[in-house]
């Protein structure tokens, strides 16, 4: 299960209801925040996403990205975390995320290593990469890409069982990839397992103007959360700022062709009234939302990728 929870959708500054910037992804046991903009602690205390965080992915320098690292150790470190929590952020952001850690909290009764990472570098975990890659800002700014290994074919126990294998153990074997005997015969694992199947992909922006590395990165991808600062009235604005539109982050989705456009970075015009950016980005591209603070969707397996015909 990938679970995404917006603890903050605004851009630049809080509005009464929407934080600046921070999401938590879960992905099985590991829970990550892909951006910390201040009060994000608050906002996770307020839609229980719990503080057992994984690691932190910054995608840039602005304040609204990632001055809530600050009160969030801060806690950590009252609740008697021990556990090391590595931060991670764009190229040349090692001294101020270092500054923001030690001069802000002062005492850290944990390690809070942090990475500098950039295209072409992936930080593996169990069964996924978290994988930066460039986008457009102004600034040294990075994107991040959750994608997942992919998965085992699907076993077909009827046909295991045509070809006399008992159920158990030798069932794992020949999923996992071994051959095994079956009376003198050899069962391959070709015979019963189809072919490997994607795993899922989520991809998330930060702040960007609709870029080519953007609609490479997110192919195909079960969920693209893009900025959409601006409505396409204000397209010059947007690109002279290094943001997106509405319209922009949709036309990024439908190249790209993702299952679903989590649209974020709100500007407080629209704040109360996001309606517009979601007709702007939906004439586009059908599955486009508006996320909320507090909005929490999951992200499955694709129905298509599970009914494969002749396989169980």
């Amino acid at each position: 299960m990938i679970r995404i929870t917006f603890l903050g959708t605004a851009a630049s500054r809080p509005t009464v209801g929407r934080n600046v910037s921070g999401i938590s992804v879960q992905r099985e046991g590991d829970l990550m925040l892909f951006d910390c903009g201040e009060g994000t602690q608050r906002q996770m205390m307020r839609y229980g996403t719990g503080f057992g965080i994984h690691a932190i992915f910054v995608t840039h320098l602005h304040a609204d990205h990632f001055l809530g690292i600050i009160g969030l150790l801060r806690t950590m470190a009252l609740q008697g975390r021990e556990e090391a929590l590595p931060i991670y952020g764009p190229p040349g952001a090692t001294e101020v995320l270092q500054a923001a850690i030690h001069l802000g909290v002062q005492r850290i009764p944990f390690p809070v290593p942090v990475r500098e990472v950039g295209p072409g570098d992936s930080i593996p975990f169990h069964e996924y990469d978290v994988v930066p890659f460039l986008v457009q800002h102004g600034t040294s700014a990075v994107g991040y890409a959750l994608r997942e290994n992919p998965r085992l074919g699907r076993f077909d126990v009827d046909r295991a069982r045509a070809l006399g294998v008992p159920e158990g153990r030798l069932f794992g074997r020949l999923h996992r990839g071994e051959a095994v005997d079956i009376g003198g015969r050899i069962v391959l694992p070709e015979e019963v397992v189809g072919d490997p199947r994607p795993g899922r992909l989520v991809v998330y922006t930060g702040d960007t103007r609709p870029s080519s590395e953007t609609v490479e990165v997110a192919r195909g991808a079960d969920a693209l959360i893009h900025e959409a600062t601006f409505l396409d009235d204000e397209a010059e604005r947007a690109h002279e700022t290094f943001h997106s539109t509405a319209k922009g982050a949709a036309l990024v989705a439908q190249e790209a062709k993702v299952e679903r456009l989590l649209l974020t970075h709100i500007s407080a015009r629209y704040s109360e009234d996001p309606g517009p950016l979601a007709e702007e980005a939906r004439e586009v591209f059908s599955e486009a939302v508006v996320a909320q603070d507090g909005m929490s969707i999951e992200i499955g397996y694709r129905q298509d990728q599970e009914k494969e015909e002749g396989w169980n």
